[in-house]
């Protein structure tokens, strides 16, 4: 099963995210298929976000993890705010 998922590259106390696409089955912060964006855990603050591709993986039918789809919310309430 393809999952969209996070993958820790932050240091030690100092989480940051990388919003990827992953055999379920892979380590969390092993192989990964396609890197979509990145979330910075402290300041609760989206850095890059490739809606567009994320989209296209859920069509193909990956799975966003419940975190991942936090984050897409979070992307998407920013979005309308800009406007």
């Amino acid at each position: 099963m393809v999952k969209i998922r996070l993958s820790r590259i932050g240091k030690k106390h100092v989480p940051f995210y990388r919003i990827v696409v992953v055999d379920s089955r892979e380590k969390r912060d092993g192989f990964f298929i396609e890197n979509l964006g990145t979330f910075d855990a402290i300041k609760t603050k989206i850095v890059q976000f490739n809606e567009a591709r994320i989209n296209d993986w859920v069509s193909k039918g990956a799975v966003m993890t419940d975190t991942v789809k936090k984050i897409y919310k979070m992307y998407k309430t920013q979005a309308v705010a800009a406007q």
